[in-house]
């Protein structure tokens, strides 16, 4: 029995292209000319033009502030030559959950759903603009956008007793977390960083900062853009022979105040959207093979593995740390594997927030389409469930949106 407020999903929106830039520092490049290039690689992948579409969904949190666009609807539609409706979202989770409800609505039956984001224009700045995301009792207390993460591994460790040989293999795992992401990274040729880190680097940089977590434990600042076609199931065959279909999805809100919550270990959005998602897509938990986490650091992909239910909580940091003595680019977890972040995750492929999320829905679409290339999953079952969590803030608000073939 579906609980209360969770249907089937009907009329399943289809994704039919996708297309992303690189992310990374972007200065010499307008964000119009980001949004554009993400757009011409999906519409050439779908044989789609401009007037195909009938209406578009754009994420961005910082445009306004970062690059003084005052409508961003203008501006698209400025870009686009396009005068259908246009809708502005902060995150790309957003805009693909809007752009979900008109297809299945039956309002619309091709529409764009678009992210961009340029942050290294504001170096000096960009920290100030990242607080506005914090609450107001955060933000004058001094709270930077790191200080959480620290203050959710301080009560993590707490609550569950961590410490000894234990909290240092916890801190290995975590270490390995960003080893893990970079590896995958080095496989993207999208990702921002393209290269091997070790555990050692990681470790040292904590020791350098003297804090919990250090320089490599964190998502950098990033300019990109991500673009995905969605489509109504009927019309995604005049379009392409593989759909992705939007199977399942579901979003859930939480205090913005983080210490204010009652539980400082897990992300609540997390887990209530993962399973309502799970539900409206029917299909079961380890029906999934591969998974996008949204790991603004080494703890937010830890603590979101236990809140999307595929580790015991408090547990973990010991599937990682295991996992990672043969390295195989997987997590094992009580004898099933669990493919997590094979573009990089945001650690090594970037995070320009507004796009971000598209990025990984691109990831999956190219994941269940066999398209990945160098870092396409090699799994004994051919892929057909993915999943994608997408955070707001501090996990204030939370999406999850489950992914399938046909």
């Amino acid at each position: 029995m579906r609980e209360k407020g969770v249907k089937a999903m009907q009329n399943r929106p289809a994704i039919v292209a996708a297309g992303r830039t690189k992310f990374g520092e972007h200065y010499e490049k307008e964000p119009e000319k980001l949004i554009e290039e993400a757009w011409l690689k999906a519409s050439v992948e779908a044989d789609i033009e401009r007037k195909d579409l009938e209406a578009c969904y754009l994420s961005d949190y910082f445009l306004p502030i970062t690059n003084k666009l005052g409508l961003e609807e203008g501006f698209l539609s400025e870009l686009t030559e396009l005068h259908v409706p246009m809708e502005v979202t902060r995150s790309f989770g957003s805009a693909l959950s809007n752009a979900c409800n008109a297809i299945q609505a039956g309002k619309y039956d091709v529409v764009l759903v678009g992210g961009i984001e340029k942050m290294t224009d504001r170096w000096d700045k960009i920290r100030d603009d990242l607080m506005l995301l914090e609450d107001p009792w955060s933000y004058y207390a001094g709270c930077t956008p790191e200080a959480n993460h620290e203050l959710m591994l301080r009560a993590y460790m707490k609550e569950y007793g961590i410490e000894g040989d234990d909290a240092e293999k916890l801190n290995i795992a975590l270490a390995q977390i960003a080893v893990k992401n970079h590896l995958h990274g080095t496989k993207n040729e999208y990702a921002q960083y393209q290269r091997k880190i070790t555990v050692e680097q990681v470790i040292n940089a904590r020791k350098e900062a003297r804090k919990p977590l250090g320089l490599y434990d964190y998502a950098p600042i990033s300019d990109g853009a991500a673009i995905i076609i969605l489509t109504s199931e009927d019309v995604a065959k005049k379009f392409t022979d593989k759909p992705v279909h939007v199977l399942g999805s579901s979003s859930a809100t939480d205090y913005l105040t983080f210490p204010a919550r009652e539980d400082l270990t897990r992300f609540l959005v997390s887990e209530i959207a993962m399973k309502n998602a799970l539900k409206m897509a029917g299909v079961n938990l380890w029906d999934i093979q591969i998974v996008e986490l949204y790991d603004q650091s080494t703890v937010m992909e830890m603590v979101s593995l236990e809140d999307l239910g595929f580790c015991e909580r408090g547990k973990a940091w010991r599937s990682i740390y295991e996992s990672y003595q043969d390295c195989k680019g997987y997590y094992e977890i009580e004898g099933k594997k669990i493919f997590v972040n094979m573009n990089g995750g945001l650690k090594a492929d970037g995070n320009p927030l507004g796009a971000t999320g598209g990025a990984q829905v691109f990831e999956v679409v190219k994941q269940l389409r066999g398209e990945a290339g160098e870092r396409q999953v090699k799994s004994e079952k051919e892929l057909e469930y993915g999943c994608v969590l997408e955070l707001e803030g501090f996990g204030t608000k939370g999406y999850v949106y489950i992914l399938g073939r046909d």
